[in-house]
């Protein structure tokens, strides 16, 4: 009797482990707060019709091509914003990749790293400038209270690149077409 109700103990704790693992691998794979979303879309969209200069300045290249870019937002100007509207600075990672004749995902000319987009008319993009020194360029874009996202080189939400890439080869399908 009692050896049957240590199993029976040490089920319980057991299915209760792996019932508490499947929950926090569930929380850490939902999709992103509907801000991250608009946040998302609205850089993403500032990003892509950026004319051929800025995005000579932001690292792009743009000779008879198209700018496809996934943004996944990780802080906003003011701290405790709520709705988009609220919302006059984004930090973000971002990912760019260049279209152009034959090439695709996989092949293309890309940018990548954490910038910071003011929400404004016109917008503001910075993008750290690349090279020796980069690490202190992004921790003084950024605020401290973001600089361990900012350092982060991988999207934490992968289905931000996944849409670029399902765009991109839309894109690509035009060209071809």
């Amino acid at each position: 009797m009692i050896k049957t109700r240590r199993g029976l103990v040490a089920a319980i704790i057991t299915l209760a482990g792996l019932t508490l693992a499947g929950v926090m691998f569930f929380a850490a794979r939902q999709p992103s707060s509907q801000l991250d979303r608009e946040l998302s879309a609205q850089v993403t969209k500032i990003l892509e019709e950026s004319s051929p200069d800025e995005h000579h300045a932001h690292g792009h290249g743009t000779i008879d091509t198209r700018v496809i870019c996934a943004v996944e937002p990780f802080g906003v100007e003011p701290a405790g914003a709520k709705s988009l509207v609220e919302v006059t600075w984004v930090y973000a990672r971002h990912l760019c990749a260049v279209t152009g004749e034959g090439t695709d995902w996989a092949r293309s000319v890309r940018a990548s790293g954490p910038i910071a987009v003011k929400i404004s008319i016109p917008p503001q993009v910075r993008v750290p400038e690349p090279g020796p020194g980069y690490r202190d360029r992004v921790l003084r874009l950024i605020p401290e209270r973001y600089h361990a996202q900012a350092l982060k080189e991988e999207f934490a939400d992968e289905s931000f690149i996944d849409l670029a890439r399902e765009r991109f080869a839309q894109q690509a399908g035009r060209r071809q077409g």
